[in-house]
């Protein structure tokens, strides 16, 4: 069943296995408020256990791009286009974010990209591989970020 992420009243409906279900209730209730002062979307998650094609097709980009297979479940994921470009999330047990954003119609705007709740190590599957930036954000805490960009076409 899908659940629509409040920005306002932040909740870790979904998320209460992870150790830092509270951190990364902000991080997704970011990325909501993100989705709705931009682009007027509402930011809508399911359980991973009925989002089999986005995790597929979130793995695949890992995997192909960088060789990258995460251990950490995955609770929930989110897909959906707005204007010209295709989003797909994942929302891992640890705390970690994926995201990926796919341009339709420009190459150059394709990437995927990785959050950090606060309070959570970071994942041995991306240790030296990435540097992460920090950001302040009054929902999630400090959130630490990085990304890659997808150079093959999916």
């Amino acid at each position: 069943m899908s659940y629509i992420v409040d920005f306002k009243n932040v909740s870790d409906v979904g998320l209460e296995s992870s150790p830092v279900a509270k951190a990364l209730a902000g991080l997704r209730a970011n990325e909501a408020r993100y989705f709705m002062n931009k682009y007027k979307h509402v930011f809508t998650v399911l359980p991973a256990a009925e989002s089999g094609e986005t995790l597929e097709y979130v793995n695949r980009i890992l995997k192909e791009e960088r060789g990258i297979e995460f251990a950490a479940k995955p609770l929930e994921t989110s897909r959906f286009q707005v204007e010209n470009i295709q989003f797909a999330y994942v929302f891992y047990e640890d705390g970690l974010v994926v995201n990926v954003m796919y341009s339709i119609d420009d190459p150059k705007k394709r990437a995927v990209g990785f959050k950090l709740s606060e309070g959570m190590e970071v994942p041995k599957e991306l240790e030296g591989k990435f540097k992460f930036a920090r950001q302040k954000s009054k929902l999630a805490g400090t959130i630490r970020g990085s990304f890659f960009v997808i150079k093959g076409e999916y």
